[in-house]
This record gives structure tokens, sequence and C-alpha cells, in this order.
């Protein structure tokens, strides 16, 4: 049986970025605990590619600009690390290349690897097999009736939020 008292240090991260119009996207991580009580949040500015990056990127700009300049950056930032990251972006999956955390986008694919976490299915970055099983051993961590959706809710508010400061 584990121990209560470390139960509640299993974290959660929700990471999801909104396309602002003429500005580009910005970013926004929410730690919380296992409950989905916030811990810490973190937000970019807007990051916008240029006219020679749209080219010279093409169809690899957006996971680009979403996993390795977004998603990288706010993990770096935050003080309070995840032990999952948790995204609702299959382009985010491949901040699973630059982070040490375990990286999951909310949903199934066909062919993926997937598992339950709360009420939603999550599926695996495919080169990294370890990620399901380290998760699966914090499964019972985090209440079966858990809305892993909402906190992402919270998240493009705050961001939303954010940008009215900055427009002011």
């Amino acid at each position: 049986m584990s121990d209560p008292g470390k139960r509640d240090h299993f974290r959660l991260g929700f990471l999801t970025a909104v396309e602002v119009p003429e500005k580009g996207f910005v970013g926004g991580l929410l730690v919380t605990n296992r409950f989905g009580r916030p811990l810490e949040f973190q937000c970019t500015a807007p990051v916008k590619a240029n006219r020679t990056q749209e080219i010279l990127y093409g169809a690899t700009l957006k996971p680009y600009l979403l996993a390795e300049l977004i998603g990288r950056t706010l993990v770096d930032k935050v003080a309070v690390k995840p032990h999952v990251v948790l995204t609702e972006h299959a382009e985010l999956l491949d901040l699973r290349e630059h982070v040490g955390i375990p990286v999951a986008c909310l949903g199934g694919a066909p062919g993926a690897r997937t598992m339950k976490l709360g009420n939603q299915q999550l599926t695996f970055h495919l080169d990294h097999s370890g990620d399901q099983s380290e998760i699966e051993r914090h499964a019972s961590d985090v209440p079966p009736e858990a809305d892993l959706k909402e906190p992402f809710d919270r998240v493009r508010e705050a961001l939303n939020e954010t940008l009215k400061t900055v427009k002011t």
C-alpha cells in the first residue's frame, strides 16, 4: 500500500496553446496536484513565425512552435515540475523529445499506446515506451472520476485574461 502523504505529491501539468489572430500562438502550463488544485501557472508571450520560417519549416512549423518553442519553454520555466504533462494537441506530443517528463495527449489514436487516467484516454509518444508504464504506477493516485479536460478550460481562460491585460 502506498503512503497517503506521497500520493498528494503526484503533479499533473496541463499544457495548451491558443492561436491569437495576427499575433501567433500563446501557451500556458498549469501544474496541479492530483485533485486539480493549482500549484503553479506559467504562460508565454505570443510566438509568431515570420514568412521565411513559414517557408523553411513548411508542415513542421506548427509542431516546432508548439512543442519546441512554447512547450519546452514552459516546462523549463515552472518551478513545480509535473510528473506528467498532459495536452489536448497531438502536435505537442513532440515535446517529449525535448523534456525528461512523460507527455501524453488526451484522446486515443489508432495504433498508439493508450491508457486511462481519471475519466480520459491518454495517448503517448511512440518513441517513449516507458512513459505509459511510468504513469500507470501513479494512475491510482488520480481519482477515477477526475475530469482531465476541465483544467484546459482554466488554462485557456487564464490565457485570455492575460492577453486582455497585455492589450490595455
